[in-house]
């Protein structure tokens, strides 16, 4: 029977972290079901789902603490089940770009949590402007809108709310 063990770690950054870190999964029988990996300043951080039977996830915990220990690496491992699938919602996404600011992430997440949309995926990243260099900020993020809730009605309130916060946005249906 699989099972499946959610896995977070940060550590200093280097060459071969990641190589080092899913060869240490599969030599324990783990296979990476979900992952999210990103170097952060000088560190390497790392989420991961990763499912097996009951004897390879519990000689990857062992490994992994093992790992940790040598490399130098914060780790933390939590048993869990893959997310069921959630029909009543409507997958979408949200890019948005403007000036660096501070509060922008946690107004959009305010925006959503007010709407009971669901926050599945959130990646961002601040970047120079090409003509004048002025340093600009980026978020991606998947959301799950409740299928109950009026989309134009829904795409009307998100666009007033970018307006009010200089956000140049878009929200549309994630495209599989």
């Amino acid at each position: 029977m699989k099972q499946h063990i959610a896995i977070s770690a940060i550590g200093p950054d280097r060459t071969g972290l990641v190589h080092d870190l899913t060869k240490v999964i599969s030599d324990c029988g783990g296979n990476i079901s979900e992952s999210r990996m990103a170097s952060l300043g000088s560190e390497f951080a790392m989420v991961a789902l990763v499912g097996g039977n009951w004897h390879s996830l519990a000689k990857l915990e062992s490994e992994l603490a093992r790992f940790a220990t040598e490399s130098g690496i914060t780790l933390h491992l939590q048993r869990t089940e893959p997310r069921a699938a959630r029909t009543e919602y409507l997958p979408y996404s949200i890019d948005a770009v403007c000036l660096d600011q501070t509060g922008i992430v946690s107004a959009l997440s305010g925006f959503c949590a007010q709407r009971g949309i669901d926050i599945a995926e959130v990646a961002t990243r601040t970047y120079p402007a090409a003509h004048t260099g002025a340093l600009m900020f980026s978020v991606q993020m998947i959301v799950n809108v409740p299928s109950k809730l009026h989309l134009a009605h829904l795409r009307e309130e998100f666009m007033e709310f970018c307006d009010s916060r200089n956000l140049d946005a878009i929200l549309e249906p994630v495209k599989s």
